[in-house]
């Protein structure tokens, strides 16, 4: 046996050379992280592809959420760990993850917040959007991916529960955080998580994207790394 691999590296590359006829072959190298894509709004934009939206068959119950969390020991699933992960001043925890206590400042809308009944977990682009943006093709394990996705700081955030109320499912092309001051960091994060997961936008949805990346927002970084 070789020494010094992982034995399933080891038994692999020791067996290779006894099947007849078939050279041994070193194992493949392990995939590092894929690199973080950084521009500015400008430009990032131009890179979502343009398609026709549809969201016809779209259910929430085609993403599960919330899952287990990055950490499923810790009994907590995605939404209460994004909410501890953002807290301004962290809450108690107790039996089965339940949370009391915490305040939270909202960026959509500037508000801090006591407790955690008076904040919500949010995606930054909506379920039903992303659906008629290309998640309708996906599969049950990649949909789940996206509504729990802990990857990337722009995916999910905490914010009041009525701003998310009013949002719904509507895109930047009919709705946009109460603070002006929101508006750039919105709109970067919206094209970083379409960028992301490879969703496209439809022609009036890029048209209010151009109004900020052409404008006010042109210099807004926006960073993002590609989902796997």
């Amino acid at each position: 046996m070789i020494k010094n691999l992982p034995r399933g590296c080891a038994l692999a590359l020791a067996l290779a050379p006894l099947v007849a006829g078939t050279p041994a072959q070193a194992a493949p190298a392990p995939q590092g992280p894929r690199p973080a894509v950084v521009t500015t709004l400008a430009d990032a934009v131009g890179l979502v592809k343009v398609v026709d939206e549809n969201r016809t068959g779209y259910t929430p119950s085609a993403f599960e959420h919330w899952t287990s969390g990055e950490l499923p020991g810790d009994g907590c699933d995605t939404r209460n760990e994004v909410l501890l992960a953002e807290a301004a001043e962290a809450p108690a925890v107790g039996a089965g993850c339940t949370l009391t206590g915490g305040t939270w400042v909202s960026y959509y809308d500037g508000q801090k917040v006591t407790g955690p009944a008076a904040v919500d977990v949010t995606h930054t682009v909506p379920l039903a959007e992303s659906w008629g943006s290309g998640a309708s093709t996906w599969t049950a394990a990649r949909r789940a991916a996206y509504a729990n996705d802990q990857g990337a700081a722009a995916s999910l955030t905490a914010v009041t529960a009525r701003t998310i109320r009013q949002r719904a499912d509507q895109g930047p092309a009919d709705w946009l955080p109460p603070a002006p001051e929101a508006h750039c960091r919105y709109v970067a994060e919206w094209v970083a998580t379409k960028l992301r997961w490879q969703l496209t936008a439809d022609d009036t949805e890029m048209e209010a994207l151009k109004v900020f990346a052409e404008g006010p927002c042109e210099d807004t970084v926006v960073q993002y790394t590609a989902a796997l």
